[in-house]
């Protein structure tokens, strides 16, 4: 735990250091169960982010199997009580233990997509991380980042430029648990694509994507619109 902590502190230290960080929306959810935060994937500092805005001491991120053959990258996924899983074959034993820690109060942070957008706009989503939210039954909070894609961090870093960070928050909602009678594989995909278009929503218009005309998008604009609409 000592680790952990002087790990977060070190990091939260390097960000205020090197960048400008925004928090639009509220990213702390109430301390009443556990929740999955659901977010894009532009770079490496992503996951450093999480452990800048969240104070919780049970937060959980799931780690390419690729970083484990690496000294430093599997000591510091340790000591983050990080979880190394394979994303090219179902991973059961690192789904048990992130659905434990989750269920447990956790806070489940995944990038849907999989790997990093190189582009900076969203790629289409796999339902892995989408699964355990919904097996878990937890909240989900739709979070968007720009100004942290790799090619901008090393540009304005070279440049001794700080960095322009944003974090948007969306509303946190729960996915339907009761699938009777649907085919589970349809359901995860149409979770995901909730999930990945309520993201959507809070990026940029050129961030969005895969998703960028998606049906459901355009339908949480409109509800988005509606809601902040002034009543006459």
């Amino acid at each position: 735990m000592m680790t952990f902590k002087l790990i977060r502190f070190l990091l939260r230290l390097i960000l205020r250091v090197i960048a400008r960080v925004e928090i639009v929306g509220n990213i702390q959810m109430p301390p009443q169960g556990g929740y999955v935060i659901a977010s894009n994937h532009i770079g490496r500092l992503d996951a450093a982010l999480v452990y800048y805005v969240l104070d919780s001491d049970n937060i959980i991120i799931l780690v390419a199997e690729k970083y484990e053959k690496y000294a430093f990258t599997r000591w510091l996924t340790r000591a983050v009580n990080g979880i190394f899983i394979n994303r090219f074959a179902p991973d059961v034993h690192a789904l048990r233990a992130a659905m434990k820690r989750l269920q447990a109060g956790g806070v489940l942070a995944i990038a849907p997509e999989g790997t990093r957008s190189k582009s900076g706009a969203l790629l289409e989503a796999r339902p892995g991380g989408i699964y355990l939210a919904w097996k878990a039954g937890v909240p989900i909070l739709p979070v968007a980042l720009t100004g942290c894609e790799d090619a901008v961090v090393v540009e304005r870093l070279k440049h001794f430029r700080r960095l322009e960070i944003k974090i948007t928050a969306g509303k946190p909602f729960t996915l339907p648990t009761d699938i009777s009678g649907r085919d589970r594989d349809d359901v995860m995909r149409e979770y995901t694509d909730e999930v990945m278009c309520r993201i959507a929503a809070l990026l940029p218009e050129e961030k969005r994507g895969a998703y960028r005309h998606h049906p459901r998008l355009k339908q949480i604009e409109a509800e988005f619109a509606q809601a902040t609409t002034p009543e006459s």
